[in-house]
């Protein structure tokens, strides 16, 4: 089995998304950690012809729930899209396109949660993942759940662009 959360998912091409507010494979900055909780800078490109909506989810499959903890979601970004500013997720998604909303994340709050691994719990995974949709709207309710949000997205996943920062609390 793969320490990958999304392998066991349907097949979807792969597209490009970087940050200017973290690197793949490196540790969240400050500003993206619990208490400050400003959510990360992403651009995205070369998604999948046929594209009409994107969704972006931050997911810890390391967090000891039994089903890890989604830090944000956000449904029905416009397929004109491929910038999310830094600190788009804050309480009111200030800074999301029009049309796009935030569903509650596993803290029940609708905007972007930072990374708060416990002490000595070891380092943590966080997958950032841009989903290319070929709808328009993918339907799931402003008060849905991420998990909600991934369940509806299945039968319409054109590609994912995956982005994974890490966290770690010392003991």
């Amino acid at each position: 089995m793969s320490n990958d959360p999304f392998a066991r998912l349907p097949e979807a091409a792969s597209f490009t998304v970087t940050s200017t507010s973290v690197a793949d494979g490196a540790a969240w900055p400050p500003e993206q950690l619990s208490g400050k909780d400003v959510s990360p800078q992403l651009s995205w490109s070369g998604a999948p012809e046929g594209t009409k909506s994107y969704a972006v989810t931050v997911y810890d499959p390391d967090a000891p729930t039994g089903s890890g903890f989604w830090h944000w979601a956000v449904a029905d970004i416009p397929a004109t899209c491929t910038e999310l500013a830094e600190g788009a997720g804050d309480d009111i998604g200030s800074g999301l396109p029009e049309g796009a909303f935030q569903l509650p994340n596993d803290a029940r709050l609708a905007r972007f949660v930072g990374a708060a691994p416990p002490a000595g719990h070891g380092e943590h995974r966080y997958f950032v993942v841009v989903h290319a949709l070929g709808v328009e709207s993918i339907g799931v309710p402003a008060d849905g759940t991420p998990a909600l949000l991934g369940f509806l997205m299945c039968a319409h996943v054109l590609g994912r662009a995956v982005l994974v920062a890490t966290a770690e609390t010392p003991a």
